[in-house]
């Protein structure tokens, strides 16, 4: 039997932190269906560029604007979010998989860093989440496989 080694608890720890939520063509268009407005409103409400990249804004709270006692727009959400906590670090360095797991309570340490990769790249590979694009993608999603 295979132990899972990842499932989300929605603690929203993920969804804290000042403006880490790149946001690609493909999740803007995504996003604005979800919350039924144009990409050019999504853009001039809800973003910021950085670095030549667009990243959502935070709240006050620091939370993702649309972290409301949970993601207010989980069908929408770009692929970062899609992706947490498989990002390439986690997944190519087994130091920062074993801290990430007092991070999120998602992780089960129960399984080891070899089947949290596995899984995770099956994963990231079935939900079309690999990017390849530095220039646009989000770092923490680029891999080589």
């Amino acid at each position: 039997m295979t132990i899972e080694a990842f499932k989300c608890q929605m603690c929203g720890h993920c969804c804290q932190g000042e403006g880490g939520i790149v946001m690609t063509q493909k999740d803007q268009i995504r996003l604005a269906a979800h919350l039924g407005i144009s990409v050019e409103k999504l853009v001039s409400d809800y973003t910021q560029e950085r670095g030549g990249k667009l990243h959502l804004t935070s709240g006050k709270d620091e939370y993702c604007i649309f972290f409301k006692e949970g993601c207010g727009v989980h069908p929408g959400r770009p692929d970062v979010c899609r992706a947490w906590p498989y990002f390439r670090g986690n997944l190519v360095d087994e130091i920062s998989w074993q801290m990430v797991q007092d991070y999120c309570p998602g992780i089960n340490p129960n399984a080891d860093h070899a089947e949290f990769v596995k899984q995770g790249r099956e994963y990231l590979r079935n939900e079309d989440l690999l990017r390849y694009d530095p220039d646009t993608s989000p770092n923490a999603l680029i891999s080589e496989d």
